[in-house]
């Protein structure tokens, strides 16, 4: 697992306007954890099929379909950035391309009002 990839995930139980049920996500924490067999959680970015996201701003970074693997355009809900268990993590799907992780990495930023 390294960063960049996109599994499906698992994100029941959630609450109030958190992202639910099975859905892509992008890795975003850095591989150092990610290749450590003791570490059990990881970064991730939620992604929705709703093009209507978009609307939200910088936070929401538009994916095109057949990247990492999406069969959908896609939006990366960087506002929503969350720590999951690997054991909620399904299967891989794919990897974005490094532009893919650029403008997440902005979007991540942007939310988190990093410069």
């Amino acid at each position: 697992m390294r960063r960049g990839d996109v599994f499906t995930a698992r994100f029941d139980p959630r609450s109030g306007a958190e992202q639910k049920g099975t859905r892509p996500v992008v890795i975003v924490s850095h591989d150092g954890f990610n290749e450590s067999p003791g570490w059990r959680s990881v970064i991730v970015v939620p992604l929705s099929t709703s093009l209507a996201q978009t609307s939200r701003g910088p936070t929401a970074v538009p994916i095109d379909a057949g990247e990492g693997g999406l069969r959908k355009r896609s939006v990366a809900l960087c506002h929503q950035v969350t720590t999951l268990s690997r054991d909620k993590l399904g299967r891989r799907t794919g990897r974005l391309t490094q532009q893919g992780i650029a403008r997440i990495d902005e979007g991540l930023r942007a939310a988190l009002s990093i410069e």
